[in-house]
């Protein structure tokens, strides 16, 4: 007699548990379909924090372009020789801005009369400053690791707002206008860091 009782106090337990879940809302589809629910975590977790990309927000006016594939291709070049020299999406941000501003990131060879010296690439570097020669600085990935390296010796560039740490390493006549790449250049980091 415990037995029986035992049993229907159990199997009542169990349907008032299930009769609750049932009752307390519809099942929704990650339940229903658990592979489509693990499927949505690892793109969720994938994606860059751009707070991270933009941390003391943006300066001034933003500018924008639209990129071709050759541009776009630049960029992932860019976005990799930021993981190889070993940095975060954040110097990728800073570098990609950068060349929006040196070149609206076309890998230029020698402009003529136009040229700024002997400066080309997407940085617009010298071999006559020690960037490389032209064959190196008009390769994406030495020329954006050859910047990196500039990058890393500044002290906190990691706290720096964006045209700080770019000016620091360029020196450019024109200090100011690398920020209004800044917002550009966390955009496609966040779209392309992960590919």
């Amino acid at each position: 007699m415990n037995a029986t009782i035992l049993r229907k106090s159990v199997l009542g337990i169990a349907g008032l548990a299930f009769a609750g879940g049932v009752f307390a809302g519809p099942v929704t589809e990650a339940h229903a379909n658990p592979v489509d629910a693990k499927a949505v975590a690892v793109v969720q977790a994938d994606k860059v924090d751009k707070s991270k990309l933009i941390p003391h927000g943006v300066q001034g006016k933003q500018s924008r372009i639209t990129l071709d594939s050759e541009q776009t291709k630049n960029v992932k070049a860019m976005i990799a020789a930021t993981k190889k020299s070993h940095m975060d999406e954040r110097a990728a941000v800073i570098s990609i801005a950068t060349a929006l501003q040196e070149s609206k990131l076309e890998n230029l060879g020698h402009l003529g009369a136009r040229n700024d010296h002997d400066s080309q690439g997407l940085f617009q570097q010298r071999p006559s400053s020690g960037w490389g020669t032209v064959e190196q600085i008009t390769d994406p990935e030495y020329a954006t690791m050859a910047f990196l390296k500039g990058l890393k010796q500044v002290d906190g560039w990691q706290d720096m707002p964006l045209t700080e740490a770019a000016q620091t390493v360029q020196v450019s006549a024109y200090p100011d206008a690398y920020a209004q790449w800044e917002r550009q250049a966390a955009d496609l980091v966040a779209k392309h860091w992960n590919n």
